[in-house]
Formats: C-alpha cells, structure tokens, sequence
C-alpha cells in the first residue's frame, strides 16, 4: 500500500470523517485543522456535513500528487522514514477497497464514507488539562466562571469560543444534528465503523437513539464504538453495560470500547483528566471485560503528551495484566498512542532527552513481552512497540516547541490549575520536579 498511494494519496480524505456536531466543525480524521460545515449546504443536501468544498480542494491537491499542508504530521513522519497514519488508514479494508475508484476521481464526487466518528455534544463531567470547552461543557463553565488560563496566549479564553467555535448547547435546535438524523438511513447502509465520540458519549441521548436504530436494523458488517471516560455516574454505567450486552447479541460485526486514559494508574491519570474517578474506571473496565465476553473488545486511548511518560510503564504493566486475564480466543485489550500536538506547551516535545529514555525503557518492557505463536493474546504486538517508537521519533525531532515559551506556559498554565482545581503537581508528579523547577524559572 504504502507504494500504491504515492506521495501523497490518503483514502481517509475520502472514505473517514470525524463529524463535530456541537459546532458544526469536520476533518477527515484528527491530525488536520477542524474546519467549518457549510450550514446552508447540508439544508439542501446532509451528505455536505463530510463532502465540504474543502475537502475536495484538499482532495484535489492528493490527486495532482502534492501534500496538503493540513496533513503535515503524516508527511513528518514519513519524511523521517517510519509509516504513517495515512499508510495504516489507506490500507485498511474499509478504505481499500475503493483505492481504484478514488484514484481515478476528480475530487469533486460526493462519497459516502466507511468511517464516521460522531460528538454529538459537548457535554462531559471532565476537564482534561488539555481539552477545551469545544468538547467538555465542564470546561466551558470553568472558563465562563474564572476566565482564560494565563498563558502568554490566553488558554481556553471564552471570548476564542464565540461564532462557530461555540457549541450549541443539546437543549437548543441544532441544524447539524438534524442534518445528521437526515442523512442517516443512507451513511447506515454504507458504514463498515461508526464512533461515537464526545463529551461523553454516556450522558447524551444521541447515543441510545444510535443503539436503538441498530438493534432495529442489525448490520453484520458493523463495527460499534464507543470512546468514553468510563468515569460517569453509576446508574448510567448501568443503562450504558445493558444496551451493549443487547447489542452484541445481535448480528452486528463487533462492539469496540474505547476508554480515555492518558497516563499511568491512580493520581496521575486524575490528574490529567481533571473529574476522573480511577476507580470507577477500573470497575467499570473489569464489569465490561467480565460481564460481556462476547463480540467485544476494548481499547485505551493513551493520548501521549508530556504528563503521559513517567506513568506510560505502569500502563503498560496494567494493560499486560488485564490481556492475560480476560483475551482467551482473540485480543480483548487493545491500546493505541496518537501524540498530542496542542497546546505545544503539553507536548512531548517539550521535554528533554531523559524522558524519551523512559519510553524506551517501557518500549524495551514490550519487547520483552511480545506475543508469541504458543501464547497467544497475552503480550505486545510488533506494530504496538513501532507505533511508541514512532511517539519517541517524534518526540525528538523537536523545533522549537521546547523553547523556554513553552516551558514558561507549562508552569504557568498547571500553577493555575492547581490553584483553581485544588490540585498540587509537586506531590502528584515528584518525579517531574527538577523540570518543573525549571519550567517555573521560565515563567517568571
């Protein structure tokens, strides 16, 4: 695949969206900007909330063999010589199998694409450190209670969340959502894999809507997803584990949960993800594992920036354990690592070379507990260690995102944190403090 696409052909333009309702905002998966769905479009035709005017001026540029400048992780890393994320995306069967079809398009068509992720709204009980009230109503209340965050940059100002960076609260009409119910029937017969995103999936009622329209029209070739924090209250824990247990004994392909976990085990990952009860998510992983072990699997979203590395081995000790617990005739647990790239002040990059030294040392546990033919399911797969390993290369093919701007931001951002949230990085992080010291002389 990666000589068929070329230098610069990405299926994912074409067959994957991610649909951000709240807002009315789209790409095509999540490392180019977000950009604006034409409002007055999707009134006349809902297959404009993915088939936007600009993406098709992005398909067009692939098409004439050229790079978007919007997809330059990709073209970083490739230009580093690892695969990139268009080369796993392109080769997947459910954008594969209309290569030819694509190849010989203008950029123009209206497609249906294969792979939708969906946030309906924005409603969620957390606030990640790095997350924005485009996606957590409880961030958005933070910042209408107690303003930016004083970063050289305002962080998370409220007035950056006006037009169509506002989202429309879920008690309010919303053309999107309604263009999305419209267009529906017609994405369903096509869709291999559909996810839901958030907020928090559990808390709205678009979700259940979902669920109900498949146990109504079960599809054996779909994939389900979730991504939740696996952290709500319990009695929607409990609505939440009876609609999957009905749904995977349907006809459907296969359910996949994604659960939000960006650092080791206990305080660290509370502290990240601001409102988290490690906890409940542990109950509610094992309750998941135990109680539907069935046509199911569930992944860890382990979205790696600067606070994800010292805790990163002790995730992957917990995730090794669970693997041999519950995977018995197929992998059960499963986790990917995507970088976080803004704001650049939580960026791996941000960080000396010591701390890609710690990678390493949990890239070098994985290896030594890879998968093996006589045991199967219970370690690590090769592509799991080069995906840390492509984290790692691009952790130190830093620019200026270590510069002592970002580092002052950094100090200046998590000071403040504490202060609102009652949170203390020194005691939750003691094994960052000589680099938080150092951060902290930056921003004075």
């Amino acid at each position: 695949m990666r000589a068929t696409l070329g230098p610069s052909l990405c299926l994912a333009k074409w067959k994957q969206v991610s649909l951000h309702l709240p807002t009315g905002l789209n790409n095509s998966c999540y490392h180019p900007p977000l950009h604006p769905i034409d409002s007055a479009a999707i009134e006349i035709n809902p297959a404009a909330l993915h088939n936007t005017g600009h993406k098709k001026a992005q398909r067009k540029i692939m098409l004439q063999q050229e790079r978007p400048s919007e997809c330059s992780y990709c073209w970083t890393m490739e230009d580093l010589g690892k695969l990139s994320d268009r080369h796993y995306r392109s080769g997947e069967p459910w954008a594969a199998v209309d290569f030819e079809r694509i190849k010989n398009s203008t950029g123009d068509e209206d497609v249906v694409p294969s792979y939708v992720e969906v946030n309906f709204n924005n409603a969620c009980n957390l606030k990640c450190s790095y997350c924005s009230p485009q996606f957590s109503s409880s961030w958005q209340q933070e910042v209408e209670r107690h303003g930016a965050f004083p970063t050289l940059v305002p962080h998370n100002h409220p007035e950056h969340f006006s037009g169509h960076r506002r989202p429309i609260p879920a008690r309010d009409h919303n053309p999107y959502v309604e263009a999305f119910w419209a267009w529906w029937p017609d994405l369903y017969l096509e869709l291999k894999h559909f996810r839901m995103t958030g907020g928090e999936p559990l808390m709205d009622r678009n979700t259940y809507r979902v669920f109900d329209y498949v146990l109504a029209h079960p599809k054996n070739d779909l994939h389900l997803a979730v991504t939740s924090n696996f952290s709500v209250e319990p009695e929607l824990s409990i609505k939440y584990f009876d609609y999957v247990k009905r749904l995977c004994d349907t006809d459907i392909e296969h359910f996949m949960q994604y659960v939000s976990l960006d650092s080791g085990i206990g305080p660290q990952a509370e502290y990240i993800r601001h409102g988290l009860d490690f906890d409940r998510l542990t109950h509610n992983v094992e309750t998941y594992l135990q109680d539907i072990p069935y046509r199911n699997s569930l992944t860890f979203i382990v979205t790696m920036n600067n606070l994800s590395v010292t805790g990163f081995l002790p995730l992957m000790q917990w995730i090794l354990d669970l693997r041999k617990r519950h995977s018995k005739t197929y992998q059960r647990v499963w986790f990917d690592t995507p970088v976080l790239r803004q704001p650049a002040w939580q960026s791996l990059q941000t960080l000396p070379e010591s701390y890609a030294a710690k990678l390493e040392h949990a890239r070098d546990f994985m290896l030594a507990n890879l998968e093996t033919e006589s045991d199967p399911f219970h370690g690590f797969k090769d592509y799991e260690v080069q995906r840390l390993e492509r984290d790692i290369a691009w952790m130190r093919s830093a620019s200026n995102t270590n510069s002592p701007l970002h580092l002052a931001d950094f100090s200046r951002f998590f000071t403040e944190h504490d202060r609102r949230r009652g949170t203390n990085f020194e005691n939750t992080f003691p094994e960052m403090l000589s680099w938080w010291r150092q951060c902290s002389l930056h921003a004075r």
